[in-house]
């Protein structure tokens, strides 16, 4: 029985391991042999255009991610309304947001906002549209990346580990087996139940990723060009003028604030030594007695 189950636990992974490669080698010697027959320059009948077709890798059968990257700029006073607006349509068609956020105006940035989508490839079109109306599209990025070997392998793992779990369910249920095999099926069973888990899980996240459009928004201020006039150079000047003093005055305070603790020692400290020298000063000398003659 033991011997039995070793072959049972090293089959499948053999399986696990083998199988996503050997498909991904015979799709790929399936779309060179038709390469080949189509660039060899011999006459193709229609019999050999079907086996062509099926031999050539259909474009429906692929799996895509897409991403698309907008960056929009509009006014300060209507970008929360632009990106309020265009969260709230995403609620209207097939569409789910992922991750919103906005950010007001501060002393080292301008007022910003950034949305990230995933919609459904019909209503892409229709979420597009609505974000041209929010203000002017300045930048678009288009990005894809094909995922299919990474599917297929992902399908093939745990199609092989479906069929692993039930064998082991089905030894479980056989009445002759022994104490020792039966805790060696358990653990083998949790092993693949958490390897089937964490496949299922990721072929969840591809076919979000395949299934649906990424889209990430950002939208930025647009900057207004001032017009400099002739008395421009002045005007800066006395703002250079005001903000050198200011700064000049703020060095001043620390340099009085970071004095003030030494004071409250040195002029103590100081008084005390000059009273001390005018009580020196202030002593009779002893007179010199006169030798007499």
């Amino acid at each position: 029985m033991t011997r039995k189950l070793r072959c049972l636990f090293f089959v499948p992974g053999l399986l696990a391991t083998g199988c996503s490669h050997k498909a991904a080698m015979m799709a790929v010697d399936r779309a060179e042999t038709a390469k080949y027959m189509m660039t060899s320059g011999s006459p193709v009948s229609a019999r050999n255009a079907m086996y062509l077709h099926a031999l050539l890798p259909d474009a429906s059968h692929r799996f895509i991610a897409v991403r698309h990257k907008l960056e929009i700029l509009s006014t300060e006073g209507s970008l929360p309304k632009a990106w309020e607006s265009v969260v709230s349509f995403c609620g209207t068609i097939q569409c789910e947001v992922v991750a919103s956020s906005i950010t007001a105006r501060t002393r080292e940035s301008s007022p910003s906002g950034a949305i990230t989508l995933r919609v459904a490839p019909p209503d892409f079109q229709k979420l597009f549209a609505h974000a041209e109306t929010q203000g002017n599209i300045v930048q678009h990025t288009t990005e894809t990346e094909d995922k299919t070997s990474t599917v297929v392998e992902t399908d093939a793992k745990i199609k092989n580990l479906s069929a692993y779990r039930d064998s082991l369910r089905a030894m479980l249920a056989k009445p002759s087996i022994s104490v020792k095999d039966l805790v060696e099926i358990q653990e083998k069973l949790t092993d693949v139940q958490s390897e089937l888990d964490s496949g299922t899980a990721t072929r969840k996240i591809l076919a979000n990723e395949t299934e649906k459009i990424a889209v990430e928004i950002d939208f930025r201020v647009e900057r207004l060009a001032r017009t400099r006039s002739t008395f421009s150079p002045i005007w800066d000047a006395l703002l250079d003028s005001g903000s050198l003093l200011a700064e000049s005055l703020a060095a001043l305070i620390t340099v009085i604030v970071s004095i003030i603790p030494w004071l409250i020692v040195i002029v103590p400290g100081g008084w005390l030594i000059v009273k001390h020298w005018r009580k020196l000063r202030s002593k009779p000398r002893p007179s010199v007695p006169v030798p007499s003659a």
